[in-house]
């Protein structure tokens, strides 16, 4: 079953078979069917969702769908829904809302939910803090492991996860982390801490796609997050963790294509969204490469004197953009990785700039051979040496551009594919003629 299936039973006004087609299917996917309607028959569909169906499909929705439905429905009718939402998909929820909308739908929630939902909106957007679950189970390291399973029995039917349990002391500073395998298997009577392993935890204030990134990469059913005196305050599961690295992969790859990403499925965004999300970046793009223009205008003279050179500007800039863009993507990962960060500038700048004379040397081998053949001997040396200079420059530039964006607080991405494209190609221009000109002596 699909969107468009959906869209042709409210449109023929078959609420009946919508209704019982919508009930037969996983709330996952109810919710994925959900986020592909316009705002009128999502709302047309949601209301034929019985009271606990409705519940669990609004939770798997996207906010921006929720928060739509919530405007077309009225606070009321969503009171339940939102009640059932985890602390974090709550905040999330209420980023996408009116503050006034958010405001009256917080005063819904019982004290204890309130409280949880605030320790979470106290955080920044883009903070782990902001992801985090604050309704978890732990344990005590004096414990015995048959108390720490009856604390988990207990009381984690409140927890969002109990597959990793943090382990603190007195003070609930957290000391590592044990599993509920840990706690199913092992001797009652043995002491918490035999079986306790050292954690991998966050911080409330990093970055949570840095720690989301960490938690998918390690596999970890979850991960502690601590706030600034290493207290335990919540955890971030692996579920929502895959969550924020999607969204900023998805973001990531809209900016490596000169635009911003759409908040809304394709079909249901308007012309003004689209647009609004690419022209900027064409702006952007359309003035850097004035830069291209004017190395070419200071050059003219040379063209014309060995009009060969102008045949192999297309294949120069090209190399100089791919290899540019290679180096960004891939320290931009590492970046998200935390396998480096801008206080390496200088290793990552010399190691791209060994790597780009080495692909350089390469390619600019076989660029040698090919234009000494098809046309004489001084040609091929300016395109081989031009190629090396250029790969070396372009994977050096590549490379430091995400560390410095990192440095003066701008999101890497931005110095997308394109952007990087356009530098290389005035810079790599830059080189060819200047390389031309002392071969040739023109």
């Amino acid at each position: 079953m699909t969107a468009h299936r959906i869209r042709a039973l409210v449109d023929e006004e078959r609420l009946a078979d919508v209704a019982r087609e919508l009930s037969a299917v996983a709330p996952q996917e109810a919710a994925a069917i959900l986020d592909g309607l316009d705002t009128r028959r999502g709302t047309i569909a949601f209301r034929l969702l019985s009271k606990d169906d409705a519940v669990d499909v609004f939770d798997d929705m996207s906010p921006n769908t929720q928060a739509r439905l919530i405007d077309a429905l009225g606070t009321a009718e969503v009171v339940d829904a939102f009640d059932n939402l985890d602390p974090d998909d709550r905040a999330e929820l209420l980023d996408e809302l009116p503050a006034a909308v958010a405001k009256q739908l917080i005063r819904t929630l019982p004290p204890a939910e309130r409280e949880a939902t605030a320790v979470v909106l106290g955080f920044g957007r883009n903070a782990v803090g902001r992801r985090m679950s604050p309704e978890f189970v732990h344990v005590y390291a004096d414990d015995t492991i048959g108390a720490g399973l009856a604390r988990v029995i207990e009381r984690g039917h409140d927890a969002e996860t109990i597959y990793t349990i943090p382990v603190v002391d007195a003070e609930r500073r957290l000391l590592g982390v044990v599993s509920l395998r840990d706690l199913l298997l092992g001797d009652p009577s043995v002491p918490v801490e035999t079986c306790r392993r050292p954690p991998v935890y966050a911080h409330a204030t990093a970055s949570a796609e840095t720690a989301a990134r960490r938690c998918v990469e390690l596999g970890l059913p979850a991960m502690p997050v601590v706030d600034s005196e290493d207290r335990l305050i919540g955890m971030l599961t692996l579920d929502d963790a895959a969550e924020v690295v999607a969204a900023a992969d998805d973001e990531d790859a809209a900016r490596a294509g000169a635009r911003e990403k759409l908040k809304t499925p394709y079909l249901r965004s308007s012309v003004f969204a689209i647009t609004r999300a690419r022209v900027v970046w064409l702006f952007v793009l359309a003035v850097s490469a004035i830069l291209t223009v004017n190395v070419l205008e200071v050059f003219e003279g040379t063209l014309e004197q060995k009009v060969a050179l102008a045949l192999f500007i297309p294949l120069l800039t090209g190399i100089g953009g791919n290899t540019g863009s290679q180096a960004a993507t891939t320290v931009t990962r590492a970046l998200a990785m935390d396998e480096v960060r801008p206080r390496d500038v200088l290793r990552v700048a010399l190691k791209e700039a060994s790597v780009g004379v080495t692909m350089g040397a390469a390619l600019g081998a076989v660029g040698f051979a090919v234009a000494s053949v098809a046309y004489e001997t001084g040609i091929g040396a300016v395109i081989g040496l031009t190629i090396v200079s250029v790969c070396a420059v372009a994977a050096t530039v590549g490379g430091v551009m995400p560390l410095v964006a990192k440095r003066i607080g701008v999101d890497p991405a931005v110095f997308s594919t394109p952007f990087i494209s356009t530098f290389c190609d005035a810079t790599g221009l830059l080189i060819y003629f200047m390389i031309a000109k002392a071969v040739l002596g023109i």
